[in-house]
């Protein structure tokens, strides 16, 4: 038994040791139905706690709440206020080596896009 343990923390350890690096700046384009949005993130992970920021629409930094790491799996969410409307958006991605996949929950209609880690 006390093998079997030692095995499965082995496992789970070497598991996290090759998830995707999402540290950094990364980059891309969302398309909507009023044209495309240029989209902007940094993020910074510690075990499987994520933190960063996006660009808001009037291009100044938002920080990311309630963002996780799991694997090639991230989430978190963002809070943008549009003239006293709040607005709050719960992203989901899987990492690729160099891009992100992402998909975005606004107001019940999910929108995708992928962004690139910039050099």
């Amino acid at each position: 038994m006390k093998l079997r343990s030692i095995a499965v923390a082995f496992v789970l350890l070497a598991g996290s040791c090759f998830a995707a690096d999402v540290d950094g700046k990364w980059t891309g384009t969302l398309n909507t139905p009023n044209g495309d949005v240029p989209v902007g993130f940094m993020f910074k992970a510690d075990g499987s706690m994520l933190s960063g920021t996006t660009t808001g629409p009037d291009g100044m930094d938002v920080k990311i709440t309630e963002g996780k790491v799991d694997g090639n799996n991230i989430s978190f969410n963002v809070a943008f206020d549009f003239g006293g409307m709040p607005l709050m958006l719960s992203y989901k991605g899987v990492l690729d080596k160099d891009q992100i996949k992402f998909t975005i929950d606004f107001g019940g209609m999910p929108f995708e896009f992928t962004v690139k880690k910039a050099a």
